[in-house]
């Protein structure tokens, strides 16, 4: 049990590595060996993550499970799971081979397909475990290779574009990133998160070219480490890049980017913005929340205007980040509470609406919504379940989408009544638009002759479908499976960022004496 965190991440590289060096040809039968390969991989880790949800205590903390080796040049590599990070990791390993189940349909270059995916999960859960800054940069910049490859070979029509966008964009958010890190190991001397968790950073104000920097070296380090993760979520005004990258993307592809890849970026803020830089995050939160709820109402009304299905979840989602980073900057119990549960709860949700739209693109080839209209009279079951998860995309009491959205309302209303009626308006749009999507595109009479002959959902795509469906309505009406491990370690993250704060409050106003 030792090194069960290390064997967790990386037991998919190990897989995609055995898929690499044993897996000969391209025939039917080494394709189907590919993605037979690829699912037990994925189910073994699975597996492997459940036994550290077994032997972790909500009640501690801490970092548990710790691994330390020394690594080169003096650095360390270092693992560990709090309350905070280990719902992410189980977000991953239960997401992942139900992504591997959906892209059974996939025939070119297989093999690389599946080895993408795999090396892809290996990163994304390195980044929720890794406890050393230089560990944690390498793990969420590397994921950014397998992504691009995966939008750029097995993509749409303008995979090149929307892969360089995607990669660009989010590279140069991570270079300031990179600077931030750097300064920070000047400073205290480490780069191990716990110990610089705890380091006070210089919070004394000064001035650069006349402009007064509040906050000092922390407000700085802070917007660093802003624009990495901002981009990553992504936040308005940078989400240019998701729509595109979404639209592109092959169907697995927008699964992962929706369900897990975005939420790195609400992460990195619970895990580097507030607990290291906790003076930094005071000075700036007012415009997050401002940002957060132009976000909402913004791309609320752009997904209204959308003739693409992904494009307009993917609006969709920028509109549900809106909310998580709201949270995250309300600095209270339930504002923290809520951003967690509704990036577990949007994975669930946004994964299966993507995948909804991969099970009529497999028949039709066609995302536009005007090619539909009245698949209810040859598609009951996928009618059905589309409804479902546009209900719980809503909102709807009962379904996981409404408990995390109502707890950063409660939240962000105890921090400012101004920003918490605009994002409420937010609740209004995303009915609007998910209703009119499933309106042109299930509802009314089958009159277009392509359709006529267009089947129901197969086994397998059901089968898909009934995990999504248990986690929505399972957190829907038993929230504490996820408030209970989560939310020791958030109030210790509160009360940490409130005695913070509340010391550089009291050095100012003595300042000002």
């Amino acid at each position: 049990m030792g090194n069960i965190l290390s064997l967790t991440t990386f037991i998919p590289l190990l897989g995609a590595v055995i898929l690499a060096l044993f897996l000969r040809g391209d025939d039917a039968a080494a394709q189907r060996n590919a993605k037979w390969v690829a699912m037990v991989t994925t189910l073994v880790t699975f597996l492997t993550s459940l036994f550290i949800l077994s032997n972790f205590n909500p009640d501690d903390t801490g970092f548990q499970m710790v691994e330390t080796r020394s690594w080169l040049a003096g650095l360390q590599y270092k693992m560990g799971v709090d309350g905070i990070s280990i719902l992410f990791v189980m977000l991953t390993t239960f997401l992942m081979p139900l992504v591997i189940a959906s892209c059974w349909n996939v025939t070119t270059r297989v093999k690389e397909y599946m080895i993408a995916f795999l090396i892809l999960e290996t990163l994304m859960l390195g980044v929720f475990m890794a406890l050393d800054l230089v560990l944690f940069y390498l793990f969420f910049e590397a994921g950014l290779i397998p992504m691009f490859l995966i939008i750029g070979i097995w993509g749409g029509k303008n995979r090149i574009y929307a892969s360089f966008k995607f990669f660009l964009y989010t590279f140069l958010g991570s270079v300031l990133m990179l600077v931030a890190m750097v300064a920070m190991f000047s400073q205290a001397g480490t780069t191990d998160i716990p110990t610089l968790m705890t380091f006070t950073f210089g919070s004394e104000n000064f001035s650069i070219l006349g402009v007064q920097i509040v906050g000092g070296m922390q407000t700085l380090l802070w917007l660093a480490f802003f624009a990495s993760f901002a981009v990553k979520m992504p936040m308005w005004p940078v989400h240019t890049w998701l729509p595109d990258a979404h639209v592109q993307a092959p169907t697995a592809g927008s699964v992962v980017l929706a369900a897990i890849l975005l939420k790195m970026g609400g992460y990195g803020f619970l895990r580097f913005s507030l607990p290291m830089f906790p003076i930094g995050s005071e000075v700036m939160g007012p415009l997050v929340l401002w940002l957060s709820a132009i976000a909402i109402v913004y791309t609320s009304l752009v997904a209204l205007v959308q003739e693409d299905m992904k494009k307009l979840i993917a609006y969709s989602s920028v509109a549900h980040m809106g909310y998580v980073t709201m949270g995250i900057f309300a600095v209270n119990q339930q504002g923290i509470d809520g951003a967690i549960f509704q990036m577990i709860s949007h994975g669930f949700i946004s994964g299966a609406l993507f995948l909804c739209v991969g099970v009529i693109y497999d028949r039709m080839h066609t995302r536009e919504i005007d090619a539909y209209g009245g698949l209810v009279n040859r598609m009951p079951a996928y009618a059905l379940i589309f409804m479902f998860f546009t209900m719980a995309n809503v909102g709807l009491p009962g379904t996981s989408g409404f408990i995390g959205e109502f707890l950063v309302l409660v939240g962000i209303f105890q921090v400012n009544t101004w920003v918490a009626a605009i994002a409420t308006t937010g609740v209004i749009f995303s009915a609007a638009y998910a209703l009119w999507l499933y309106r042109r595109v299930v509802m009314g009479d089958l009159i277009k002759e392509s359709l006529k002959t267009i089947s129901d959902m197969t086994k397998r795509e059901r089968v898909i479908f009934v995990p999504l469906v248990v986690m929505t309505l399972l957190l829907g009406v038993y929230p504490a499976l996820v408030l209970d491990i989560i939310g020791p370690s958030v109030a210790a993250l509160v009360e940490n960022y409130e005695t913070a704060v509340a010391g550089f409050e009291t050095v100012g106003q003595v300042a000002s004496h």
